[in-house]
């Protein structure tokens, strides 16, 4: 099974409409890990690693979000897998 690991940074209405939650959820749900946070810009930024199908999942979730969320742009970019395990919200 083919792992991944990206490096995604979402633009938009994202703060405060739960997207961190509910793409921490959705992540653990499909075993992947990897962490969500806020950033002092206004954008929701992550970084997932798991199997690619998964990981491709949940950057398709990144462009629509949660129903409160509105996504304008997502720059999402391939970065080398580190192994880690369990996922967070910092």
């Amino acid at each position: 099974m083919e792992r991944k690991r990206v490096h995604v940074v979402v633009h938009g209405i994202v703060q405060g409409v739960f997207f961190r939650g509910t793409l921490a959820d959705r992540a653990r749900r499909r075993g992947v890990a990897g962490w969500v946070r806020n950033t002092l810009e206004g954008t929701v930024e992550a970084e997932l690693e798991g199997p690619a199908e998964a990981v491709d999942a949940l950057v398709a979730f990144c462009h629509e979000g949660p129903p409160a969320a509105v996504v304008e742009r997502v720059e999402v970019r391939d970065i080398p897998v580190t192994g880690e395990r369990g996922f967070t919200i910092r």
